[in-house]
Formats: structure tokens, sequence, C-alpha cells
């Protein structure tokens, strides 16, 4: 359909989840998410967040009164459980909708739903309406999801938080920051990977010792997240030599998907020129 585009469940996840010093959440024209379900199941549950599709009084949806569509960078529309374009859905009509009433931007239809987005991440859901300009300023992100289910990339706060480490079932880290002080359970896996954030700092002989740690994770089914600092960087550069690895993907390749999960991302120029100098072995 016509101004219409499938969006995945961890692209939502993630979008949800992009922040600088205040999460991207708290910019009122980042992101509306409108749930074009009935009243009992929104009222029920829906993803933080979420506006509820008004309706008049014959069932038909209208745009909520402060869309403000046009200033709008992402709007996003789910309903229980629409999977392809091609389907007249609740959540493809308020869609179409809202692009033939000035979406700025195309309008993103949530594949699966609310029922495979919920079962995903059910962290994200919550039963709150309306959230103040304090309590977006005040919503702790996680970290970006870069493999679905298995490899994360965060800061060094989101190394080391309980919830994140319980809701994303995390169970091995890569701790690229220089100090080693770190809070995790007791079993998860440690790679410490010492280096600094400069220029003159050697990252390149750490990708393949990271590469194979990560690799042998996820024939595990184990949860890997990878943390720096600040989470642009140094973390950054070790995640993009896993999806070259993984991915058999050039530096720029890899990059660009990285920055796709997480828009802040930016190696420093010297981790960047080791990356397109590396060659990874053959996983």
């Amino acid at each position: 359909m016509e101004g219409l585009v499938l969006l995945e469940p961890t692209e939502l996840y993630n979008m949800l989840q992009q922040a600088t010093v205040y999460p991207n959440l708290s910019d009122l024209n980042y992101l509306l998410l409108i749930d074009a379900r009935n009243k009992n199941d929104y009222n029920e549950s829906h993803v933080v967040t979420a506006k509820k599709a008004p309706r008049n009084k014959d069932g038909q949806v209208f745009v909520p009164f402060d869309a403000e569509l046009e200033c709008k960078q992402n709007v996003v529309v789910y309903d229980s459980n629409t999977c392809n374009l091609n389907e007249m859905t609740d959540a493809t009509d308020c869609g179409s909708l809202l692009w033939e009433m000035g979406s700025r931007n195309k309008v993103y239809i949530l594949k699966g739903g609310y029922e495979e987005f919920s079962a995903l991440y059910p962290f994200l859901r919550t039963q709150k309406i309306i959230f103040m300009p304090k309590e977006l300023d005040e919503i702790k992100p996680y970290p970006a999801e870069i493999i679905p289910g298995f490899l994360y990339l965060g800061n060094w706060r989101q190394g080391n938080a309980p919830y994140v480490q319980k809701d994303l079932k995390i169970k091995a880290h890569i701790n690229c920051c220089v100090e080693s002080e770190t809070f995790f359970q007791a079993g998860s896996s440690l790679l410490h990977i010492q280096v600094d954030d400069s220029s003159e700092a050697d990252l390149k002989t750490k990708f393949e010792l990271a590469c194979k740690f990560i690799e042998t994770k996820r024939e595990k089914k184990q949860p890997v997240l990878v943390f720096s600092n600040l989470g642009i960087s140094r973390s950054a550069a070790v995640v993009i030599a896993y999806m070259m690895y993984y991915r058999s993907w050039s530096a720029d390749e890899a990059f660009s998907h990285v920055k796709q999960c997480c828009n802040y991302v930016q190696p420093n120029m010297a981790f960047m020129s080791q990356l397109n100098s590396w060659k990874p072995t053959s996983n």
C-alpha cells in the first residue's frame, strides 16, 4: 500500500532505545506510536508511549487532535498481528489514513503487531497512558539490539544495570572500558578488552579474540552485551568487527547496519581505519 512500510520488531525496539543525553522519546516530534487495537486490549497493556487510535461513534479511526503529523520524524502503527501490507487490517487502515492526512514520512506498520512485539519484549509493555515530559526524560534506554535476541551494544551503565541483564537475558559481556570494575551476577562470562579510546590505541589485534568469544556464545544461544564507557566508539568497533566476521560484510556494510540500530555510534577514525584494513578469518 502506498505510503506504508513494514517495520520489524527489532527496529521498533531500537527506535524506542535511541538516546544521547536524554532519550529521543523525550522529543515530542521524534515518534508517534499508535495502537489501533480496541479499547479493552489497549487498556490491558500496550507498548510504552503508545497512544490509542481514536475512533468515532461508527468505529472509524480518525487522526488524533495532537498528532502534528507534519512534524513527526517517525510514525508507527500496530494492531494485534498484522504481518503484511496486502491485508486490510486495523493497522493498515489507520496507517493509510495517517499517510493521506499528511505524515511527514512514510508510515511504519509493525510486523506481527502487538502479539509478536510483546512476546519478544515483554518489559516494554505498560498500562500507563500519559507520560509527562519529566517522565520521558527519565526513561532509561536499553542497549541497542544488533542481532535480534543475541547481540547488544551499550554503555557502561547499561552493562552493569541488573534490569538490563535480566530483561535481555544477557549471559556474557565484553567490557571495552579500561576500568575493570563490573557488577555482574555470578555465572556470567566476561571478556575484558582493555584499550583506550584514542587514535594511538590498537584495537585491531583484539578483533579476532572478540569475534571468537561472541561466536562461542552464539553457538550456545547465550546473548552477549558489548559495552564501553559511552557505547559509541570502542564497543561499536568490536560489534562492527563481529558483523564483518559473522556476515562476511565489508567494514562499511557492517558500520551501516550498526548505525541503523544505534544512530549515535561513531568509532574514532583510528578504529575505523583498523576495521577497514582488518581481514576476518572465515567463521
